[in-house]
């Protein structure tokens, strides 16, 4: 039986006067895929910095596993299980991609200077086992050719991909995916969507934001139609996408 993962309560956000969130409520139940849509400016992006601490609400609640996350810093909040992606990414550009998913592991003990002196044995075991989680998460993800490669060096689809894995390194229990698809080559959005339809059966929970409808109706369970910070419409892709308010604000 599926249990609220997320539950996300009257939040309120303003930007000089302009309303990013008005008494926006949600709730993600675990192994759930929901989709965000809307046009530009209806607050999505903003919805996610709330979530994950980056941006503090003037109002409101965000629980994760029945914890308030309002108040904590954003490293917090990833190291609890919630993992994100952005739209503008976030690679160390002339570092190696293996290296780059390296970074993304939780808990890593040689990030701790006593480690280094006192569990040297285990710090090195945990390293090893990474590298060999990294290598295969990049396998999965039809990256492994590229693992020694600079990660400037991807394609444009190929670095949006290497986002996901770091989200996937970070074993994060809810993933939160900005625009994962936008702007790539039709066949790198069915691998990404295909990596995604599949994370339910991993035991995470996905939020994600995207302008391709398609891609939403495929594989989102649930679908909410934001504007000017406000839920406009929520249900099944199907009853999102054939609700009139919807085709007259945004999809006709």
């Amino acid at each position: 039986m599926n249990t609220d993962l997320l539950e996300v309560q009257r939040l309120e956000k303003s930007f000089d006067g302009i309303r990013a969130l008005a008494d926006f409520s949600c709730s993600l139940r675990q192994g759930e895929i929901l989709g965000l849509i809307g046009p530009n400016g209806a607050g999505k992006t903003t919805l996610l910095h709330v979530i994950s601490g980056f941006l503090p609400p003037e109002s409101g609640r965000v629980m994760f596993q029945g914890k308030d996350l309002l108040g904590l810093p954003a490293h917090k909040i990833a190291m609890i299980g919630i993992a994100r992606t952005f739209q503008t990414l976030r690679l160390i550009r002339q570092v190696s991609v293996l290296d780059n998913v390296l970074l993304s592991f939780r808990h890593q003990l040689g990030e701790k200077l006593g480690s280094i002196f006192f569990q040297w044995k285990n710090s090195k075991e945990q390293e090893t086992a990474n590298r060999k989680e990294a290598l295969r998460l990049l396998e999965q993800a039809g990256l492994s050719e590229k693992a020694n490669e600079p990660a400037e060096d991807l394609s444009y689809g190929q670095q949006k991909l290497l986002s996901l894995v770091f989200c996937l390194a970070a074993k994060g229990e809810l993933l939160l995916l900005d625009e994962p698809v936008a702007g790539i080559a039709p066949e790198m959005i069915e691998k990404i969507l295909g990596i995604i339809r599949d994370l339910p059966s991993k035991g995470k929970s996905v939020i994600l934001i995207e302008h391709n409808l398609d891609a939403v109706m495929q594989i989102c369970d649930r679908v909410i139609f934001m504007d000017v910070g406000a839920k406009v419409s929520e249900g099944t892709p199907d009853e999102v996408r054939n609700d009139p308010r919807v085709i007259e604000a945004y999809i006709d």
